[in-house]
């Protein structure tokens, strides 16, 4: 499993359209664009790694209150296991009319 897959998986179970990289198409009124941040082996004793630690980062958009989509998307990234790294309002896009909001989560996986 990866973690673009397991966001994919999971923000769609939202109700939230999602993509990777950027969106495609016409923009509905709240989405979410995932982009892969950083692929890490966690610390290891005997030059071996065990797990791969994935981190990416959700951009949430929305042309109207983005806080009830921001709370659901939180709580679900927590609760299937996700270390949330970092949230933040990134400011009202003028030329869009989007409010965008960011989470960055983080994700280990047995590496094999």
């Amino acid at each position: 499993m990866s973690i673009l897959a397991e966001l994919d998986t999971l923000v769609t179970g939202l109700g939230l359209p999602v993509e990777t990289g950027v969106f495609s198409g016409s923009a509905p009124a709240e989405y979410v664009v995932v982009t892969p941040l950083s692929d890490a082996f966690a610390l290891h004793c005997d030059n071996r790694p065990e797990f791969d630690v994935q981190e990416a980062r959700l951009s949430l958009y929305s042309k109207g209150n983005y806080l009830a989509a921001k709370g659901w998307l939180v709580k679900a990234l927590i609760q299937a296991g996700f270390t949330i790294t970092d949230r933040r309002y990134i400011g009202r896009e003028d030329d869009t009319g989007y409010f965008h909001y960011s989470v960055d989560a983080q994700k280990s996986y047995r590496w094999e």
